[in-house]
């Protein structure tokens, strides 16, 4: 298991004002309506969630860094833990034809709105209990979406996400390292059920024998 950053080329390109992301609407009734996971949370107003969750070709460089570091070839079988729209799916498609891609997230809404080229290869399903066989995936990602697990279920996904891929996996996660980390990050978020120190994250990593790679957000 080892510490590989990803996605701060993409995190970091997002300006935040975290006073006004927490006075501009109630907090508290935005994450209720963030936590529905459906047209508020992905397109409607920025307050609520991303505000527009449109295909940009961002995450491409993403997809090819990790194919670069897997070494992902034609015909290898790639799996998206919490997919959204599944655009790093799309992605993965481009950086690599004949790569087959396969994607679960809770929100039937962004799976009915997902990336028209790889919709058919996506389905509404919780992270806690995926429904392939053990070994089935070259590489297992799932990119900001354990946080947002109460413990048990997060434990569980851990697991799972263990016990489907055969070969590559790769997590990220939101986390703090600092008291002014962990207020931003309560200021920003709006559907996180797990704040964890990077100790604490390995921990989890230990107790559910999850042996993959990962890396952290921090909100600074």
């Amino acid at each position: 298991m080892a510490y590989k950053d990803f996605i701060s080329i993409v995190h970091k390109s997002t300006k935040r004002d975290y006073l006004a992301r927490v006075n501009e609407y109630p907090k508290a009734e935005a994450a209720k309506l963030a936590k529905r996971f459906d047209y508020d949370y992905w397109d409607g107003d920025r307050k609520i969630g991303y505000g527009g969750f449109k295909y940009d070709g961002r995450w491409q460089k993403v997809a090819q860094a990790m194919v670069d570091e897997y070494g992902i070839q034609p015909g290898d079988r790639i799996l998206d833990v919490g997919c959204g729209k599944a655009f790093i799916l799309y992605d993965f498609t481009q950086v690599v034809p004949g790569v087959e891609v396969r994607g679960i997230d809770i929100s039937q809404y962004a799976i009915e709105n997902a990336k028209e080229e790889v919709k058919d290869s996506l389905q509404v399903c919780h992270a806690k209990s995926l429904p392939f066989e053990d070994n089935s995936f070259d590489l297992v990602i799932s990119i900001n979406t354990l946080h947002n697990l109460y413990c048990h279920d997060m434990f569980a996904a851990l697991k799972e996400i263990e016990r489907v891929g055969k070969k590559h996996k790769y997590i990220c996660v939101e986390s703090y390292r600092n008291e002014e980390e962990k207020v931003n990050l309560l200021y920003w978020q709006l559907t996180c059920e797990g704040f964890y120190t990077p100790d604490e994250w390995q921990w989890w990593f230990e107790q559910t024998g999850y042996n993959g790679d990962h890396s952290f957000i921090y909100f600074e």
